[in-house]
C-alpha cells in the first residue's frame, strides 16, 4: 500500500533505525533555521541522539509553539550524545546567496559536536563533507534527529533576535525574528535598513533604494 503525504512527513526514528542496521552508530541529525528572514544571521544546528534516551514530542520547529520548543531544546542539550550550533551572518549571506550560506553554518556546526558522526540526516540538502549522508524532503517532519537539529537552530536564532531587538527596537526583531511581515517591511521603508539586514535580498534592496530616495528628496543638492 502507497504511504500517505501525512504517513511520509511522520515524525520517528525509522531513518535513524534503517542507517543503525547498516553499521552507522553516530547518526548527526543538521537543519537551518533563518533562511527567509530578511535580518541577520542563519543559523544551523546539528545533534546526535542518543537511541537509549527517547525525547518525546521531537517535530519540525515550525510546527511547535515557542514555550514547547525551549522545552525541547534544554532536553535536546542534556540527552542528545553530541550537538552544535553555528551561524553566518547577513554579510556572508550576501557575499555567498543564502543557499551556501546555510550549507556554510551546517559544515560549521558539524565541527561543534564532540562526538565525530559517522552518518549525517538532512533537509533537502546535501554538504562537501566526507561522511555518508542521506537527503530527506521535509526532514525536519520525518526524522527525530533533524527536528532536534531544527529546534535548537530555531531557539538559537530566536534568541539572537530577541537581542538584536535591544539594539534596534524600531524593526520589532522580537516579534517577527526578521522576516517579511507587514510591520517589518513598513519598518524597512520608514527607517531604511540596519546594516544587520540582507541586502541582497529583494525587501531590502528596494528599501534601501527607497530611502536613498526619500532622502534625497527631503534634502536636494544644492
Amino acid at each position: 500500500m502507497l504511504e500517505s503525504a501525512a504517513m511520509r512527513r511522520q515524525c520517528s526514528s525509522r531513518f535513524e533505525r534503517e542507517a543503525r542496521k547498516c553499521g552507522w552508530q553516530r547518526i548527526a541529525g543538521i537543519d537551518e533555521a533563518g533562511r527567509g528572514s530578511l535580518f541577520g544571521p542563519v543559523v544551523a544546528a546539528a545533534v546526535i541522539l542518543d537511541p537509549k534516551r527517547r525525547i518525546v514530542g521531537l517535530d519540525d520547529s515550525k510546527k511547535l509553539p515557542a514555550e514547547r520548543r525551549e522545552v525541547l531544546a534544554m532536553r535536546i542539550r542534556e540527552h542528545a550524545l553530541a550537538w552544535g550550533v553555528a551561524e553566518v551572518d547577513a554579510s556572508r549571506i550576501d557575499a555567498w546567496n543564502i543557499y551556501q550560506a546555510s550549507r556554510q553554518a551546517m559544515a560549521e556546526a558539524l565541527t561543534q559536536l564532540k562526538v565525530a558522526p559517522d552518518y549525517l540526516l538532512l533537509d533537502a540538502v546535501r554538504l562537501d563533507v566526507p561522511v555518508e549522508q542521506k537527503s530527506l524532503i521535509h526532514g525536519d517532519a520525518r526524522s527525530v534527529s533533524i527536528a532536534a537539529a531544527s529546534i535548537l537552530a530555531k531557539v538559537e536564532r530566536d534568541r539572537l533576535m530577541v537581542e538584536w531587538d535591544l539594539v534596534y527596537p524600531q524593526y520589532g526583531l522580537a516579534q517577527h525574528k526578521g522576516y517579511a511581515t507587514p510591520d517589518h517591511l513598513a519598518a524597512l521603508r520608514s527607517c531604511g535598513p540596519s546594516p544587520h539586514h540582507r541586502y541582497s535580498f529583494a525587501p531590502v534592496r528596494e528599501a534601501s533604494c527607497w530611502a536613498a530616495g526619500a532622502k534625497q528628496t527631503a534634502f536636494p543638492l544644492t
